[in-house]
């Protein structure tokens, strides 16, 4: 939802509660200039909804008498799919800088539910349990996710002011091809005006983003969600591993989790060369543990002494 749209929503929202409303208290309750709230209503009224125009000294504007926007009609199936996507996208840390936002939509569509499905509902939610824990997230400007969401649908280069994990800040031109979700946090990816290469870029350190002039057209075939997981296995961390496993290329990637492992067809002789990042590596072992596939450690040393002290542990266990 776009800013303006939300603003005539709200809008609507404060004259709901009832009463005649002035010009300047709607403008400063909105955060926009009075001209504008004289434009959000003629967009309520383009849309039938009656707001009523009250002149004089205390004059301003109120809904028509006895008017209540009408319920929100969902089956049970289709209100039930609302807010478990609701509550999937909180706890998978698919969050805005808005904590709340969730929580909030939750609430106002509960309330325009009939009364027997909101119990049931309430009822579900407030004894449902999760076996996984929430993502934390690193929140992003929803400004910043949908503009940017907007440049790449309509292939409009965008200007952004961007800060680097080492707090390097600079200024480039993006070109956005897509936009990505992963392990709860936004990312866009595209050609860079900086560096010159396609580039993936974290949305919560994007800001100022700023549309531009022109148009372009991403190469053929290119899958965003691939380039960000491939870049993400190739970030630099304390520790480089090196294995060769046994299997096709296709499935050896899938026996990994997204986004861990960048796996490669070394010869053919049915075993790929597997290439990871890691700033530990107690977990690794038994990650390979429970690959379900035979596979052998490169390097580094110190990643053979954990797997042999986990093979250990686990035949002792057995025996």
């Amino acid at each position: 939802m776009t800013r303006p749209t939300a603003r005539v929503l709200a809008l609507l929202e404060i004259l709901q509660s009832g009463g005649t409303r002035t010009v300047a208290e709607l403008a400063q309750r909105l955060g926009v200039d009075e001209r504008t709230v004289r434009r959000y209503v003629v967009h309520l009224t383009d849309l039938d909804i009656p707001v009523r125009s009250v002149r004089g000294r205390y004059g301003g504007y109120r809904l028509a008498p006895g008017f209540r926007m009408p319920p929100l009609m969902l089956t049970d199936e289709e209100a039930l799919a609302v807010l478990l996507g609701l509550i999937a996208g909180r706890r998978a840390g698919l969050a805005t800088s808005s904590v709340a936002a969730a929580e909030s939509a939750a609430a106002k569509m509960r309330r325009t539910l009939p009364e027997a499905l909101g119990r049931r509902l309430d009822a579900l939610l407030e004894n449902v349990e999760f076996t996984q824990r929430p993502r934390p997230s690193a929140a992003s400007e929803t400004t910043v996710l949908l503009l940017l969401a907007e440049a790449a649908r309509d292939r409009t280069p965008v200007a952004i002011d961007y800060t680097a994990a080492d707090g390097r800040r600079t200024e480039r031109v993006l070109h956005p091809y897509g936009i990505v979700a992963h392990s709860g946090r936004w990312y866009v990816t595209g050609a860079d005006s900086v560096s010159g290469e396609t580039r993936t870029f974290r949305l919560d350190r994007v800001t100022a983003p700023r549309l531009l002039a022109g148009a372009f057209a991403p190469p053929d075939g290119f899958e965003p969600a691939d380039h960000v997981l491939s870049g993400l296995a190739r970030i630099p961390y304390r520790h480089e591993i090196s294995l060769r496993v046994q299997g096709t290329a296709d499935q050896v990637a899938a026996a990994f989790p997204l986004g861990i492992a960048a796996v490669q067809d070394i010869a053919d002789d049915g075993w790929v060369g597997v290439r990871m990042r890691a700033e530990r590596l107690d977990w690794v072992p038994g990650l390979l543990a429970g690959l379900g596939l035979p596979f052998a450690v490169e390097g580094p040393d110190a990643l053979r002494t954990l797997v042999r002290a986990l093979a250990e542990r686990l035949a002792a266990a057995a025996g």
